[in-house]
Protein backbone atom coordinates (compact mmCIF):
# COMPACT_ATOMS: atom_id res chain seq x y z
CA UNK A 1 0.00 0.00 0.00
CA UNK A 2 1.31 3.45 -0.89
CA UNK A 3 1.91 5.90 1.95
CA UNK A 4 0.24 9.08 0.64
CA UNK A 5 2.02 11.14 3.31
CA UNK A 6 5.40 10.27 1.81
CA UNK A 7 6.91 13.01 -0.40
CA UNK A 8 7.61 10.56 -3.20
CA UNK A 9 3.96 9.52 -3.27
CA UNK A 10 2.82 13.12 -3.38
CA UNK A 11 5.02 13.68 -6.43
CA UNK A 12 3.73 10.61 -8.28
CA UNK A 13 2.16 11.52 -11.65
CA UNK A 14 -1.61 11.34 -11.94
CA UNK A 15 -3.60 10.28 -14.96
CA UNK A 16 -4.45 13.32 -17.04
CA UNK A 17 -8.13 14.24 -17.30
CA UNK A 18 -9.56 13.98 -20.82
CA UNK A 19 -9.04 17.18 -22.75
CA UNK A 20 -12.24 18.74 -24.07
CA UNK A 21 -11.74 19.89 -27.66
CA UNK A 22 -13.11 23.26 -28.74
CA UNK A 23 -16.38 23.46 -30.68
CA UNK A 24 -16.03 23.33 -34.46
CA UNK A 25 -19.61 24.10 -35.53
CA UNK A 26 -21.75 27.00 -34.33
CA UNK A 27 -25.44 27.00 -35.17
CA UNK A 28 -26.94 30.46 -34.69
CA UNK A 29 -30.71 30.04 -34.44
CA UNK A 30 -31.46 33.70 -34.98
CA UNK A 31 -35.22 33.52 -34.48
CA UNK A 32 -38.10 31.10 -33.98
CA UNK A 33 -40.29 33.28 -36.20
CA UNK A 34 -41.08 31.54 -39.50
CA UNK A 35 -43.56 31.98 -42.34
CA UNK A 36 -43.75 28.18 -42.79
CA UNK A 37 -45.65 25.80 -40.51
CA UNK A 38 -43.92 22.49 -41.18
CA UNK A 39 -45.26 19.43 -39.38
CA UNK A 40 -41.72 18.06 -38.86
CA UNK A 41 -39.97 21.20 -37.55
CA UNK A 42 -37.32 20.47 -34.91
CA UNK A 43 -37.97 23.73 -33.04
CA UNK A 44 -39.41 23.19 -29.54
CA UNK A 45 -43.16 22.80 -29.26
CA UNK A 46 -43.27 25.74 -26.84
CA UNK A 47 -41.09 28.05 -28.97
CA UNK A 48 -43.46 30.97 -28.34
CA UNK A 49 -42.38 30.88 -24.68
CA UNK A 50 -38.81 31.75 -25.76
CA UNK A 51 -39.39 34.83 -27.89
CA UNK A 52 -36.95 37.34 -26.34
CA UNK A 53 -34.43 37.40 -29.18
CA UNK A 54 -30.82 38.47 -28.84
CA UNK A 55 -30.20 41.82 -30.48
CA UNK A 56 -27.57 42.52 -33.15
CA UNK A 57 -24.76 43.43 -30.75
CA UNK A 58 -25.40 40.33 -28.64
CA UNK A 59 -25.25 38.10 -31.72
CA UNK A 60 -22.05 39.80 -32.87
CA UNK A 61 -20.58 39.03 -29.46
CA UNK A 62 -21.60 35.36 -29.80
CA UNK A 63 -19.89 35.13 -33.20
CA UNK A 64 -16.67 36.68 -31.90
CA UNK A 65 -16.55 34.48 -28.81
CA UNK A 66 -17.27 31.32 -30.80
CA UNK A 67 -14.54 32.08 -33.34
CA UNK A 68 -12.08 32.79 -30.54
CA UNK A 69 -12.94 29.39 -29.06
CA UNK A 70 -12.13 27.68 -32.35
CA UNK A 71 -15.46 27.29 -34.15
CA UNK A 72 -14.88 27.34 -37.91
CA UNK A 73 -18.27 26.57 -39.48
CA UNK A 74 -21.35 28.72 -38.88
CA UNK A 75 -24.94 28.05 -39.79
CA UNK A 76 -27.57 30.79 -39.71
CA UNK A 77 -30.86 29.07 -38.95
CA UNK A 78 -34.21 29.53 -37.25
CA UNK A 79 -37.20 29.59 -37.71
CA UNK A 80 -36.48 31.58 -40.80
CA UNK A 81 -33.28 33.65 -40.42
CA UNK A 82 -34.33 36.01 -43.23
CA UNK A 83 -36.96 37.42 -40.85
CA UNK A 84 -34.03 39.21 -39.15
CA UNK A 85 -33.16 42.45 -40.93
CA UNK A 86 -29.63 42.31 -39.51
CA UNK A 87 -28.71 39.04 -41.23
CA UNK A 88 -26.39 40.81 -43.67
CA UNK A 89 -24.57 42.54 -40.79
CA UNK A 90 -24.05 39.21 -39.03
CA UNK A 91 -22.93 37.49 -42.25
CA UNK A 92 -20.39 40.25 -42.92
CA UNK A 93 -18.91 40.00 -39.42
CA UNK A 94 -18.78 36.21 -39.65
CA UNK A 95 -16.89 36.47 -42.94
CA UNK A 96 -14.40 38.92 -41.42
CA UNK A 97 -13.87 36.55 -38.49
CA UNK A 98 -13.02 33.70 -40.86
CA UNK A 99 -16.11 31.49 -40.53
CA UNK A 100 -17.36 29.35 -43.39
CA UNK A 101 -20.98 30.51 -43.43
CA UNK A 102 -24.17 28.71 -44.41
CA UNK A 103 -27.69 30.14 -44.60
CA UNK A 104 -30.37 27.50 -43.91
CA UNK A 105 -33.58 28.91 -45.36
CA UNK A 106 -37.07 28.27 -46.70
CA UNK A 107 -36.36 30.93 -49.32
CA UNK A 108 -39.23 33.15 -48.18
CA UNK A 109 -37.83 36.69 -48.21
CA UNK A 110 -34.73 35.82 -50.25
CA UNK A 111 -35.06 38.52 -52.90
CA UNK A 112 -32.50 39.42 -55.56
CA UNK A 113 -31.59 42.46 -53.49
CA UNK A 114 -30.92 40.41 -50.36
CA UNK A 115 -29.03 37.78 -52.33
CA UNK A 116 -26.75 40.48 -53.68
CA UNK A 117 -26.24 41.97 -50.24
CA UNK A 118 -25.47 38.56 -48.72
CA UNK A 119 -23.02 37.84 -51.53
CA UNK A 120 -21.29 41.16 -50.87
CA UNK A 121 -21.23 40.36 -47.15
CA UNK A 122 -19.26 37.17 -47.85
CA UNK A 123 -21.90 34.47 -47.29
CA UNK A 124 -20.47 31.20 -48.62
CA UNK A 125 -23.37 28.78 -48.92
CA UNK A 126 -27.17 28.64 -49.04
CA UNK A 127 -29.25 25.56 -48.26
CA UNK A 128 -32.76 25.88 -49.67
CA UNK A 129 -35.54 23.65 -48.39
CA UNK A 130 -38.36 22.05 -50.35
CA UNK A 131 -41.07 19.86 -48.83
CA UNK A 132 -41.81 17.91 -52.02
CA UNK A 133 -41.51 17.95 -55.81
CA UNK A 134 -45.21 18.78 -56.23
CA UNK A 135 -46.91 22.05 -55.45
CA UNK A 136 -49.84 20.36 -53.71
CA UNK A 137 -47.79 18.37 -51.18
CA UNK A 138 -45.07 21.00 -50.72
CA UNK A 139 -47.67 23.61 -49.86
CA UNK A 140 -49.72 21.26 -47.70
CA UNK A 141 -46.80 20.09 -45.56
CA UNK A 142 -45.65 23.66 -44.89
CA UNK A 143 -49.24 24.94 -44.64
CA UNK A 144 -48.25 27.75 -47.02
CA UNK A 145 -48.30 28.52 -50.74
CA UNK A 146 -44.56 28.66 -51.34
CA UNK A 147 -43.67 26.08 -54.02
CA UNK A 148 -43.52 28.52 -56.94
CA UNK A 149 -41.64 31.04 -54.79
CA UNK A 150 -39.04 28.39 -53.90
CA UNK A 151 -38.56 27.60 -57.59
CA UNK A 152 -37.86 31.28 -58.33
CA UNK A 153 -35.49 31.53 -55.37
CA UNK A 154 -33.58 28.44 -56.52
CA UNK A 155 -32.98 30.07 -59.91
CA UNK A 156 -31.89 33.32 -58.24
CA UNK A 157 -29.41 31.48 -56.00
CA UNK A 158 -27.79 30.04 -59.14
CA UNK A 159 -27.68 33.45 -60.83
CA UNK A 160 -25.83 34.94 -57.87
CA UNK A 161 -23.19 32.23 -58.00
CA UNK A 162 -23.89 30.41 -54.75
CA UNK A 163 -23.50 26.64 -54.60
CA UNK A 164 -26.93 25.10 -55.27
CA UNK A 165 -27.77 22.98 -52.23
CA UNK A 166 -31.32 21.65 -51.87
CA UNK A 167 -32.72 19.96 -48.78
CA UNK A 168 -35.88 17.89 -48.53
CA UNK A 169 -37.04 16.26 -45.30
CA UNK A 170 -38.46 12.82 -46.05
CA UNK A 171 -41.29 10.91 -44.37
CA UNK A 172 -44.28 8.72 -45.14
CA UNK A 173 -45.88 11.08 -47.65
CA UNK A 174 -42.99 12.07 -49.89
CA UNK A 175 -40.71 8.99 -49.79
CA UNK A 176 -42.60 7.55 -52.80
CA UNK A 177 -41.65 10.74 -54.70
CA UNK A 178 -37.88 10.50 -54.20
CA UNK A 179 -37.24 10.02 -57.93
CA UNK A 180 -39.24 13.15 -58.76
CA UNK A 181 -37.49 15.12 -55.99
CA UNK A 182 -34.11 14.15 -57.44
CA UNK A 183 -35.27 15.04 -60.96
CA UNK A 184 -36.37 18.46 -59.66
CA UNK A 185 -32.96 19.01 -58.06
CA UNK A 186 -31.16 18.02 -61.26
CA UNK A 187 -33.35 20.34 -63.34
CA UNK A 188 -32.48 23.20 -60.97
CA UNK A 189 -28.77 22.50 -61.35
CA UNK A 190 -28.26 21.48 -57.73
CA UNK A 191 -24.70 20.42 -56.88
CA UNK A 192 -25.87 18.84 -53.63
CA UNK A 193 -29.16 17.29 -52.52
CA UNK A 194 -29.77 16.39 -48.89
CA UNK A 195 -32.55 13.83 -48.46
CA UNK A 196 -32.83 13.88 -44.69
CA UNK A 197 -35.37 11.42 -43.35
CA UNK A 198 -37.36 12.83 -40.46
CA UNK A 199 -35.83 12.34 -37.02
CA UNK A 200 -38.54 12.36 -34.38
CA UNK A 201 -37.99 15.37 -32.11
CA UNK A 202 -39.99 18.55 -31.65
CA UNK A 203 -43.02 18.80 -33.93
CA UNK A 204 -42.05 15.62 -35.78
CA UNK A 205 -42.26 13.66 -32.53
CA UNK A 206 -45.74 15.02 -31.92
CA UNK A 207 -46.72 14.01 -35.48
CA UNK A 208 -44.84 10.71 -35.36
CA UNK A 209 -47.86 8.49 -36.05
CA UNK A 210 -48.67 10.52 -39.17
CA UNK A 211 -45.11 10.83 -40.54
CA UNK A 212 -43.47 7.46 -39.78
CA UNK A 213 -42.84 5.53 -43.03
CA UNK A 214 -42.87 1.80 -43.59
CA UNK A 215 -39.74 -0.29 -44.06
CA UNK A 216 -40.79 -0.94 -47.66
CA UNK A 217 -41.06 2.79 -48.43
CA UNK A 218 -37.63 3.41 -46.97
CA UNK A 219 -35.97 0.51 -48.80
CA UNK A 220 -37.54 1.47 -52.12
CA UNK A 221 -36.47 5.10 -51.75
CA UNK A 222 -32.91 4.10 -50.86
CA UNK A 223 -32.75 1.88 -53.94
CA UNK A 224 -33.87 4.81 -56.08
CA UNK A 225 -31.18 7.03 -54.55
CA UNK A 226 -28.51 4.41 -55.27
CA UNK A 227 -29.64 4.21 -58.90
CA UNK A 228 -29.39 7.98 -59.33
CA UNK A 229 -25.99 8.03 -57.64
CA UNK A 230 -24.72 5.60 -60.27
CA UNK A 231 -26.19 7.53 -63.19
CA UNK A 232 -25.96 11.15 -62.01
CA UNK A 233 -23.39 11.15 -59.21
CA UNK A 234 -20.99 13.31 -61.21
CA UNK A 235 -23.65 16.04 -61.57
CA UNK A 236 -25.13 16.07 -58.07
CA UNK A 237 -23.99 14.56 -54.78
CA UNK A 238 -26.99 12.98 -53.07
CA UNK A 239 -27.02 12.42 -49.31
CA UNK A 240 -29.61 10.05 -47.86
CA UNK A 241 -29.94 9.89 -44.07
CA UNK A 242 -31.90 6.92 -42.72
CA UNK A 243 -34.26 7.63 -39.79
CA UNK A 244 -32.84 6.35 -36.51
CA UNK A 245 -35.88 4.17 -35.81
CA UNK A 246 -34.90 1.85 -38.68
CA UNK A 247 -31.34 1.28 -37.49
CA UNK A 248 -29.97 -1.41 -35.16
CA UNK A 249 -27.23 0.79 -33.74
CA UNK A 250 -27.55 4.45 -32.72
CA UNK A 251 -25.66 7.36 -34.21
CA UNK A 252 -23.44 9.59 -32.13
CA UNK A 253 -25.48 12.47 -30.73
CA UNK A 254 -24.16 15.49 -32.67
CA UNK A 255 -20.91 13.52 -33.11
CA UNK A 256 -20.61 13.54 -29.34
CA UNK A 257 -22.43 15.64 -26.74
CA UNK A 258 -20.38 18.76 -26.10
CA UNK A 259 -17.67 17.61 -28.51
CA UNK A 260 -18.25 19.41 -31.83
CA UNK A 261 -21.59 21.24 -31.91
CA UNK A 262 -22.56 24.44 -30.11
CA UNK A 263 -26.02 25.87 -30.74
CA UNK A 264 -27.37 29.20 -29.56
CA UNK A 265 -31.14 29.64 -29.51
CA UNK A 266 -32.90 32.94 -30.33
CA UNK A 267 -33.18 33.86 -26.63
CA UNK A 268 -29.50 33.11 -25.97
CA UNK A 269 -29.86 29.62 -24.49
CA UNK A 270 -26.82 27.51 -25.37
CA UNK A 271 -27.66 24.07 -26.74
CA UNK A 272 -25.50 20.92 -26.77
CA UNK A 273 -27.90 19.60 -29.45
CA UNK A 274 -30.86 20.96 -31.42
CA UNK A 275 -33.47 19.31 -29.19
CA UNK A 276 -31.82 19.79 -25.78
CA UNK A 277 -34.72 21.97 -24.62
CA UNK A 278 -36.85 18.83 -24.45
CA UNK A 279 -34.80 17.38 -21.57
CA UNK A 280 -36.36 18.17 -18.17
CA UNK A 281 -33.90 19.03 -15.43
CA UNK A 282 -31.22 20.16 -17.88
CA UNK A 283 -30.58 23.82 -17.04
CA UNK A 284 -29.37 25.46 -20.22
CA UNK A 285 -26.80 28.24 -19.73
CA UNK A 286 -27.45 31.53 -21.49
CA UNK A 287 -25.00 33.71 -23.40
CA UNK A 288 -26.51 36.75 -21.67
CA UNK A 289 -25.14 35.47 -18.35
CA UNK A 290 -22.02 33.43 -19.20
CA UNK A 291 -19.22 33.58 -21.73
CA UNK A 292 -19.18 30.90 -24.40
CA UNK A 293 -15.89 29.64 -22.97
CA UNK A 294 -17.50 29.10 -19.57
CA UNK A 295 -20.53 27.50 -21.19
CA UNK A 296 -18.47 25.10 -23.29
CA UNK A 297 -15.93 24.04 -20.69
CA UNK A 298 -17.62 24.54 -17.31
CA UNK A 299 -21.42 24.34 -17.57
CA UNK A 300 -23.27 21.29 -16.31
CA UNK A 301 -25.45 21.19 -19.44
CA UNK A 302 -22.49 20.69 -21.77
CA UNK A 303 -20.61 18.27 -19.51
CA UNK A 304 -23.64 16.19 -18.40
CA UNK A 305 -23.35 13.61 -21.20
CA UNK A 306 -19.86 14.40 -22.45
CA UNK A 307 -17.50 11.46 -22.75
CA UNK A 308 -18.29 8.07 -21.21
CA UNK A 309 -18.42 8.44 -17.42
CA UNK A 310 -22.16 9.28 -17.31
CA UNK A 311 -23.17 5.97 -18.89
CA UNK A 312 -25.36 3.36 -17.24
CA UNK A 313 -25.65 -0.27 -18.25
CA UNK A 314 -25.75 -1.69 -20.84
CA UNK A 315 -23.75 1.16 -22.40
CA UNK A 316 -21.14 1.26 -19.62
CA UNK A 317 -19.81 -2.22 -20.40
CA UNK A 318 -20.56 -2.19 -24.15
CA UNK A 319 -17.64 -2.72 -26.53
CA UNK A 320 -19.19 -0.19 -28.97
CA UNK A 321 -19.60 2.69 -26.52
CA UNK A 322 -16.65 4.69 -27.86
CA UNK A 323 -18.10 4.42 -31.37
CA UNK A 324 -21.69 5.55 -30.71
CA UNK A 325 -21.22 7.31 -27.33
CA UNK A 326 -24.55 5.92 -26.17
CA UNK A 327 -26.57 7.45 -29.01
CA UNK A 328 -29.12 10.25 -28.72
CA UNK A 329 -30.01 11.63 -25.29
CA UNK A 330 -33.25 13.26 -26.44
CA UNK A 331 -34.38 10.04 -28.08
CA UNK A 332 -33.60 8.14 -24.88
CA UNK A 333 -35.72 10.59 -22.88
CA UNK A 334 -38.64 10.66 -25.31
CA UNK A 335 -38.86 6.87 -25.46
CA UNK A 336 -37.86 5.83 -21.93
CA UNK A 337 -38.36 8.89 -19.72
CA UNK A 338 -34.66 9.01 -18.73
CA UNK A 339 -32.06 10.83 -20.82
CA UNK A 340 -29.27 8.72 -19.28
CA UNK A 341 -30.69 5.44 -20.57
CA UNK A 342 -29.32 3.67 -23.62
CA UNK A 343 -30.76 5.01 -26.87
CA UNK A 344 -33.65 2.58 -27.58
CA UNK A 345 -32.70 2.51 -31.26
CA UNK A 346 -29.91 0.15 -30.19
CA UNK A 347 -31.09 -3.46 -30.14
CA UNK A 348 -28.95 -4.00 -27.03
CA UNK A 349 -31.16 -1.56 -25.13
CA UNK A 350 -33.76 -3.10 -22.80
CA UNK A 351 -36.16 -0.50 -24.23
CA UNK A 352 -35.59 -1.37 -27.89
CA UNK A 353 -39.09 -2.83 -28.10
CA UNK A 354 -40.46 0.74 -27.87
CA UNK A 355 -38.88 1.51 -31.24
CA UNK A 356 -40.07 -1.77 -32.75
CA UNK A 357 -43.65 -0.98 -31.67
CA UNK A 358 -43.56 2.44 -33.35
CA UNK A 359 -42.27 0.99 -36.62
CA UNK A 360 -44.77 -1.88 -36.54
CA UNK A 361 -47.63 0.54 -35.81
CA UNK A 362 -46.69 2.55 -38.92
CA UNK A 363 -46.75 -0.65 -40.97
CA UNK A 364 -50.19 -1.60 -39.66
CA UNK A 365 -51.59 1.90 -40.14
CA UNK A 366 -50.39 2.05 -43.73
CA UNK A 367 -51.83 -1.40 -44.49
CA UNK A 368 -55.20 -0.47 -42.98
CA UNK A 369 -55.52 3.00 -44.50
CA UNK A 370 -52.84 4.36 -46.87
CA UNK A 371 -54.65 7.71 -46.77
CA UNK A 372 -53.66 10.96 -48.39
CA UNK A 373 -51.91 13.38 -45.99
CA UNK A 374 -54.78 15.87 -45.91
CA UNK A 375 -56.90 13.15 -44.31
CA UNK A 376 -54.45 12.73 -41.44
CA UNK A 377 -54.69 14.65 -38.13
CA UNK A 378 -51.42 16.58 -38.40
CA UNK A 379 -50.50 19.31 -35.92
CA UNK A 380 -48.87 22.16 -37.81
CA UNK A 381 -46.16 24.34 -36.31
CA UNK A 382 -47.69 27.74 -35.69
CA UNK A 383 -47.92 30.26 -32.86
CA UNK A 384 -51.45 29.28 -31.82
CA UNK A 385 -50.56 25.60 -31.49
CA UNK A 386 -47.29 26.43 -29.72
CA UNK A 387 -49.03 28.63 -27.15
CA UNK A 388 -51.60 25.92 -26.53
CA UNK A 389 -48.93 23.27 -26.03
CA UNK A 390 -46.87 25.58 -23.81
CA UNK A 391 -49.93 26.09 -21.61
CA UNK A 392 -50.56 22.34 -21.28
CA UNK A 393 -49.43 20.91 -17.90
CA UNK A 394 -46.68 18.80 -19.50
CA UNK A 395 -45.84 21.24 -22.28
CA UNK A 396 -47.12 18.62 -24.71
CA UNK A 397 -50.23 16.63 -25.61
CA UNK A 398 -50.69 12.89 -25.94
CA UNK A 399 -50.35 11.39 -29.42
CA UNK A 400 -53.66 11.19 -31.24
CA UNK A 401 -55.00 14.55 -30.06
CA UNK A 402 -53.70 16.55 -33.01
CA UNK A 403 -55.69 19.47 -34.36
CA UNK A 404 -55.37 21.38 -37.61
CA UNK A 405 -54.84 25.11 -37.42
CA UNK A 406 -53.51 27.61 -39.88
Amino acid sequence: MTDLSHPAAAAAPRAAAPVTPPPLWLLAELTYRCPLHCAFCYNPLDYTAHNQELDTEQWLGVLREARALGAAQLGFSGGEPLVRDDLEVLAEEAHKLGFYTNLITSGVGLTDQRLGALKDAGLDHIQLSFQDSTQALNDFLSSTRTFELKQRVAAAIKRHGFPMVLNCVLHRYNLPHVDKIIDMALAMGAEYLELANTQYYGWAHHNQAQLMPTREQLDEAEAVVERYRRTHGARCRIFFVVPDYFERRPKRCMNGWGAVFLGVAPDGAALPCHAARSLPGLVLPNVRDMSLREIWYDSDAFSRFRGLDWMKEPCRSCSEKEHDLGGCRCQAYLLTGDAANADPVCDKSPSHEAVVKVVNAAQLQHAASPAEPHEQPILFRNDANSRRLAAAPSGNEPQGRCHLEG
